[in-house]
């Protein structure tokens, strides 16, 4: 294997246990928002802040606890950014209105779906788990569709939608993490 090779693992071996408390912060988001079935926006304003910022925060751990300098860290890193920038935003805007949620919701989803499909398309080859890498960053950019071509969406439809996409999202986060802690106990 090469040096990149080797450092890409490293950076997702590594840092499994970052992947599989992301991916058990988006079921806690998707399972709170169908819990409460009159979800009001305030609320999910908060529910989705929090759960921005608990992702991004894994997400920028995981990257700069690996002090190799590779180009999955870096994507890694940008994707902490943006979460951690999604989560700050929301909260500190608890009355926003619908319209600034959705956006904030589309760009984080959107970024988030693209980053995470090129890290599954570098890593492809190097880890087993890729394809629930590349699973979640497709089921953002669906999502990411769906708000912007039907943006007028009356509260409890966006709520039902944003549920399902983070326990879908949660579920192959685990599902990496799962593999990721697999094939760190074979390597070792």
């Amino acid at each position: 294997m090469t040096d990149y090779s080797t450092n890409a693992i490293g950076l997702f071996l590594g840092q499994w246990w970052t992947v599989l408390l992301r991916g058990l912060a988006a079921v806690a988001f998707g399972v709170l928002v169908f819990a409460w079935p009159h979800l009001t926006l305030a609320t999910l304003v908060l529910l989705f802040g929090l759960f921005a910022l608990t992702h991004g925060t894994f997400s920028l751990i995981a990257a700069i606890a690996n002090r190799q300098k590779t180009r999955s860290r870096w994507l890694t890193a940008f994707e902490g950014v943006i979460g951690i920038w999604a989560g700050i935003v929301t909260l500190r805007s608890p009355l926003m209105t619908a319209m600034v949620l959705m956006f904030f919701i589309w760009v984080w989803a959107l970024v988030t779906g693209i980053l995470r499909i090129c890290e599954a398309i570098r890593l492809r080859k190097e880890i087993s788990g890729e394809v629930w890498l590349a699973l979640s960053g497709v089921i953002l950019i669906v999502f990411a569709f769906m708000l912007r071509l039907r943006p007028v969406l009356v509260s409890f439809d966006v709520a039902w939608a944003i549920g399902a996409c983070a326990l879908l999202f949660g579920l192959f986060e685990i599902l990496l993490g799962r593999e990721l802690r697999s094939m760190q106990h074979a390597s070792a």
